[in-house]
């Protein structure tokens, strides 16, 4: 049976890969802060370990498993007012990591989680391949590029490592401090006819769903032999905040309300529209999205309650925003 262990389990995207994992037939053994597994998905896991992986890596872990690296701290806004603390732990938690692999001999391949985030912004439209300029926009992107950096220099000690960098991903039980929890919370929560509050809705972004974004990383795991050291997770498609909001308003049965702009919401250095070229991924692994964005919109929508619940996500070093 193919073994895979998953940091950050505890986490949006964890807990997503963790199931897909289980169906596809793998054995999973899933790492948190927590001292126990979430209750969502116990029954995915195989195995589990709580510790603190910027001092340690668990005894208990299969050494022989391929690894996909989700944990680390990942809200963008909050680097700002952290900036060491970002740089320090995700490149901890990747040093523990490696070299726990190298001590154990390398067992299956490691996917490094990064961020499409990472990628240089520019003016008008603008596909991102994996050749495209990074840019040094937020601490947070900094110790992503950091950790790619590390991730190359254990490759080149012998370590079967590639690197992910995927878009902005969404969907079912995603927590507060995203555009489509919030966006559907203050929907949900006002009267009809009543102005939604909202920043620059005519920026354009690249979305896929969080269950393709997981079917990725276990594609990338899983690949017999793979010939790049990076690959864009993408669904090549660029929408707009009125794409997102029109979505939204169709899955609650609502007619769009009046819309308010913030200024305090705008950020002029935000580049107009963003779309990843995932052709790469697509060609070596045969992996391609398979949800469609209103389908996602609707499923997150149905989902709201249930993460609103269960929010903050038990393993706080595993959320995730790019």
């Amino acid at each position: 049976m193919k073994r895979l262990v998953i940091t950050g389990v505890g986490g949006f995207v964890g807990g997503h890969l963790a199931r897909a994992a289980a169906e596809a037939g793998w054995s999973v053994f899933g790492i948190g802060r927590s001292e126990r597994a979430a209750s969502g998905i116990e029954q995915a896991l195989d195995g589990y370990a709580g510790v603190d992986l910027r001092h340690e890596w668990p005894a208990s872990a299969p050494s022989d498993a391929a690894i996909v690296h989700l944990a680390g701290l990942a809200a963008v806004g909050a680097s700002f007012d952290r900036p060491q603390q970002y740089i320090a732990d995700n490149s901890a938690m990747t040093t523990v990591l490696c070299e726990a692999a190298l001590r154990s001999g390398g067992g299956g391949r490691i996917v490094a989680v990064s961020s499409g985030a990472v990628y240089a912004a520019s003016a008008g439209e603008s596909v991102r391949d994996e050749s495209s300029p990074i840019g040094f926009s937020s601490p947070y992107v900094v110790s992503k590029i950091l950790v790619e950096n590390q991730i190359a220099f254990y490759r080149a000690r012998g370590l079967d490592a590639v690197v992910a960098r995927p878009f902005n991903h969404f969907g079912p039980g995603q927590g507060p401090g995203f555009l489509v929890p919030d966006l559907a919370r203050q929907l949900t929560a006002s009267a009809p006819g009543e102005p939604l509050t909202v920043g620059n809705l005519d920026t354009r972004r690249d979305y896929s769903d969080v269950r393709d974004v997981a079917r990725a990383y276990l594609a990338l795991a899983d690949a017999p032999a793979l010939t790049h050291s990076l690959y864009n997770v993408a669904s090549g498609v660029a929408r707009s905040g009125r794409d997102v909001v029109t979505a939204i308003c169709a899955a609650v049965g609502r007619e769009i309300p009046p819309l308010r702009v913030d200024p305090e919401r705008i950020r002029p250095s935000d580049p107009a529209s963003i779309r990843g070229d995932a052709s790469r991924l697509r060609a070596e692994t045969g992996w391609q999205p398979l949800l469609a964005f209103e389908t996602t919109i609707a499923d997150a929508v149905v989902s709201l309650d249930a993460a609103a619940a269960a929010w903050p996500p038990s393993d706080s070093s595993a959320l995730r925003s790019a």
